[in-house]
């Protein structure tokens, strides 16, 4: 009788942590931003209550729009120039251990491709780039954090 009473004692004390630990978890980001990196686009940020995870995914997304130009082999824009606008959604994505409840990260987004096409003797060339609705999300909870503005 005292050893089932000694068994279902930790058996109750076992399940009663275990349900601690899992009302612990709250995952929220404390804090997200982006800079620029040349034309890359470099995403950190910190997330916190995630309790006794191991680890986490991330993905970090934005909207890239580049503009480019056919350039001649003399480094000019010829008069006539040929030009187009890429718009696309760009992401980077990785898998980040927890530790003391937290991570800590950053990833880096790089620009799509051009899609332009010059004639001989040209090169498309990068006129400009904007990253714009950058967001981080942890995917393994499914929290995302907008991260205003324009980079």
């Amino acid at each position: 009788m005292r050893r089932s009473i000694i068994v279902g004692a930790a058996v109750f004390v076992t399940l009663l942590m275990g349900s601690t630990a899992a009302m612990a978890a709250s995952p929220h980001f404390l804090k997200a931003s982006a800079a620029r990196s040349g034309n890359n686009l470099v995403v950190s940020w910190k997330e916190a209550g995630l309790g006794d995870n191991l680890n986490i995914d991330y993905v970090a997304s934005a909207t890239a729009t580049r503009v480019d130009s056919c350039v001649n082999g003399g480094g000019t824009v010829p008069n006539d120039p040929k030009k187009t606008t890429t718009q696309s959604p760009v992401s980077s994505g990785g898998t980040f251990s927890v530790k003391n409840g937290s991570v800590t990260g950053s990833l880096t987004i790089s620009p799509p491709a051009t899609t332009l096409s010059c004639p001989p003797g040209q090169t498309a060339t990068l006129i400009s780039l904007v990253y714009t609705n950058v967001s981080i999300t942890d995917a393994t909870n499914g929290i995302t954090e907008p991260i205003p503005g324009t980079f």
